[in-house]
């Protein structure tokens, strides 16, 4: 397991609180999101990292590239002041989710399509069986 680096960032997107778990592990990434109902304090947030983490649902990974560069401790806290300022999720993240959620969507689409026919095929079994039933007597 090389190099692995997970991050988690929390932005407001109205009218909830989101939370973006990114994982990236040998130069793949994967995201995860979590809605958080109002601002949420430290403390939950740490919560939620040391008892739900393993719960989290994370998206198919997606290659991502990394760069390991030491930085000048100055220069680290302006990118970190910036990303605070910077709302929204870094765009490896958002198409990780978005794949995540393409997935779930054709799964979906797959199930109701297969539920559909099988009642499609009942209600036709219904419909001949009563046809049967009317025409017993003659």
């Amino acid at each position: 397991m090389g190099n692995e680096s997970r991050r988690l960032t929390v932005y407001f997107e109205e009218p909830f609180w989101i939370g973006i778990f990114e994982c990236i592990s040998d130069g793949k990434l994967s995201a995860a999101k979590v809605t958080f109902g109002a601002e949420p304090k430290d403390y939950e947030v740490f919560e939620l990292i040391l008892k739900d983490y393993y719960k989290l649902r994370f998206s198919p990974a997606v290659t991502a590239v990394v760069k390991e560069t030491k930085k000048n401790p100055k220069r680290m806290q302006r990118e970190v002041k910036k990303q605070l300022q910077n709302n929204g999720t870094g765009t490896k993240s958002q198409q990780a989710l978005k794949l995540q959620q393409e997935q779930n969507k054709q799964a979906r689409k797959v199930k109701n399509r297969e539920k559909k026919l099988t009642e499609a095929e009942r209600m036709f079994e219904l419909k001949q069986q009563k046809k049967k039933e009317k025409h017993k007597g003659h």
